[in-house]
């Protein structure tokens, strides 16, 4: 057999003339019963190979162990949007028309929730807390922190903003329900003038219910509150669309508009109220289902109507309201249960904040709610999302084992 000389490429390792010539002519050649000695070897697979090699290699016993991590940088997947969430101002101070210390802009988003790497939040989320005109069962974790006011909404709008940190104050006109006191429009009106002096934050105006009756008192407290921006809670399908979005334009108030979890009805009811209210005066409430009663439903309903906003919808353009305190109608957050789940003074305003929470992630910008210990927590949470605050989490590793005192 001729002996030829072999010629070594840029790798180091020497080839037989012949073989050279067979890898260029075919490119790729498949050798048996091949036994390979080598000090190192490096194997370098294009895109896609390793995919199909390396299962290959590890059932023969190769094993390829990785000396390091792989290092990268990470870039935001920052996005732009062509809507923006419309702005709405709660609340009038003298200068603009009202007598309330202080007013209150909801809205302006220019992207999802707490995307902070995308946009800055202008306007926070802010929390305002219900009281009644009248008495109403309420949880025993609630009741202990109100009880010494539930006679009186004026003193109790007082605790709210004073003790409890209240951005506004909800009045809900119980009372006026015709199936209990059947209060008249001007007792209605007398009740909220009464608070409205007791504390000087913007209003939110609810109602009992019924369309016809709601319609009546939202009227003449409109008309006797002209100029204040009270939010009127809440606008419905049933009721006279048209008479209330009327009164409210010249009243000079915003509209909450109310719809049952249903993105099509928000839109139908928007878009009956904008032949006489501007875009800058609707609120939305989509529906809160609390924590055990379908959250989940309900964030991914509230987060597909941010997103359409963001991205044109400007029937969905508007601030979303949560109504919070839904989450007192679960029975588990008051209920008395085993005793894994006690204490009920705890784990009803973590219920409660928890749905909160929930539907903060999803861009909610005003919370009705109750419980004050709730109330804080949530405050202090976006207080520190919104002005980068950091927080000693070690602090808080042991939450699950923490004994609190009853």
């Amino acid at each position: 057999m001729p002996h030829h000389k072999t010629k070594e490429d840029n790798s180091g390792i020497s080839l037989d003339p012949d073989i050279m010539k067979l890898l260029a002519k075919f490119q790729e050649i498949e050798i048996e019963d091949f036994e390979l000695e080598v000090g190192e070897l490096e194997l370098r697979f294009e895109p896609g190979m390793a995919r199909r090699i390396l299962p290959k290699m590890i059932k023969k016993g190769l094993k390829v162990k990785p000396s390091n991590i792989l290092k990268t940088e990470f870039h935001a997947p920052i996005n732009s949007y062509s809507g923006k969430i419309v702005e709405v101002q709660l609340g009038a101070t003298k200068s603009e028309g009202g007598s309330r210390g202080r007013s209150l802009i909801v809205g302006g988003e220019t992207s999802p929730a707490f995307y902070s790497f995308e946009s800055k939040l202008n306007n926070p989320p802010i929390l305002t807390l219900d009281v009644f005109d009248m008495k109403v069962p309420l949880s025993k974790a609630v009741k202990m922190h109100v009880k010494e006011v539930v006679d009186d909404p004026a003193a109790w709008a007082e605790l709210a903003v004073n003790k409890f940190g209240a951005d506004m104050v909800t009045i809900h006109l119980i009372s006026i329900d015709p199936l209990l006191k059947d209060a008249t429009p001007k007792a209605a009106v007398k009740t909220v003038e009464e608070i409205a002096q007791a504390v000087d934050v913007p209003l939110v105006i609810g109602g009992c219910g019924d369309p016809i009756k709601d319609a009546d008192v939202f009227e003449e407290v409109s008309q006797t509150f002209a100029g204040e921006r009270f939010l009127i809670s809440s606008i419905t399908q049933d009721m006279d669309v048209e008479r209330c979005a009327k009164f409210i334009n010249k009243g000079g108030h915003a509209a909450l508009s109310f719809t049952p979890m249903d993105l099509n009805l928000a839109r139908e009811l928007n878009r009956r109220m904008y032949d006489f209210l501007d875009k800058k005066d609707i609120i939305m409430d989509l529906t809160t289902a609390a924590l055990g009663y379908g959250l989940d439903y309900a964030f991914t309903n509230m987060e597909r109507a941010r997103l359409g906003g963001l991205m044109g919808d400007t029937e969905l353009a508007h601030p979303m309201s949560s109504g919070t305190t839904n989450a007192w109608a679960a029975r588990e957050a008051w209920l008395k249960m085993s005793e894994e789940w006690e204490p009920r003074e705890l784990r009803g305003p973590l219920w409660e904040l928890t749905t909160a929470l929930t539907l903060l992630l999803a861009g909610v910008d005003l919370f009705m709610m109750m419980h004050p210990a709730a109330v804080k927590t949530l405050k202090d949470i976006i207080n520190n999302l919104t002005h980068g605050k950091k927080v000693n989490a070690e602090k808080y590793l042991d939450w699950i084992s923490i004994k609190s005192s009853r």
